[in-house]
């Protein structure tokens, strides 16, 4: 009995170091971050555990690396939270578009996000001694919904939107201000732009772009693509 368990341990901690060494994707990584602004929420993280946390989130290559910066949480104890992202948790992204996402991180810098683009299914945006400027006013909408995760630390996010879109929002200011300017747009068909996030010694804004107006989102979208 005694000779198998030996022979067993060996492929146990291959397997271990297997999981371990697999390569993270980008729903990982999103998936921890979100972790963590949560637990920021909820002072389980300050400022500066949260900002050296998320910073370590996406410089992470592998399952591994990202397993010890949630390990310490409730939410990062579940299993969902170190495996892989699977078929299932894909299904639950947004039900329109293509559920891409931008990245737009500004650590004692800028960072600006305007014009005429595609927009994604969803807009990380980090700001810690620095600033960011979303400006959705001239952008093409290729779904209906989306999200935009805003967490400022000592910083600032400035996010602008078309008048006649849905805006909505799901986050708190500690010791800083999230100020959402909300409006439900009459087309059950507009645009609808979900911010959630967290200001903490800093502050994030959203409101409409006056005289900036999708007039029809599939009329939009048939003469873009």
């Amino acid at each position: 009995m005694e000779k198998k368990h030996q022979e067993t341990r060996p492929a146990v901690k291959e397997a271990e170091a297997g999981g371990d060494s697999v390569r993270a994707s980008d729903a990982d990584r999103d998936r921890v971050a979100d972790i963590l602004r949560e637990a920021m929420a909820e002072g389980r993280l300050d400022a500066e555990e949260h900002s050296e946390r998320v910073d370590a989130v996406y410089k992470a290559k592998t399952l591994g690396e990202l397993e010890p910066l949630v390990r310490d949480l409730p939410a990062g104890r579940t299993h969902e939270a170190a495996a892989p992202a699977s078929a299932e948790y894909r299904t639950q992204a947004p039900a329109h578009g293509t559920g891409t996402k931008d990245n737009l991180v500004a650590i004692f810098s800028g960072a600006t996000r305007k014009g005429r683009f595609r927009v994604p299914a969803k807009i990380n945006a980090f700001a810690c001694f620095g600033g960011i400027d979303i400006d959705l006013s001239e952008a093409v909408f290729e779904q209906q919904h989306l999200q935009i995760n805003a967490t400022a630390i000592f910083g600032g996010i400035d996010i602008r939107v078309p008048e006649n879109v849905t805006l909505r929002q799901k986050g708190a200011g500690i010791f800083g201000g999230f100020d959402i300017h909300t409006a439900e747009s009459g087309d059950p068909h507009a645009p609808v732009v979900l911010v959630e996030g967290a200001a903490v010694f800093g502050g994030v804004e959203a409101k409409p772009k006056r005289g900036k107006r999708i007039r029809d989102l599939r009329d939009r979208m048939r003469k873009e693509l």
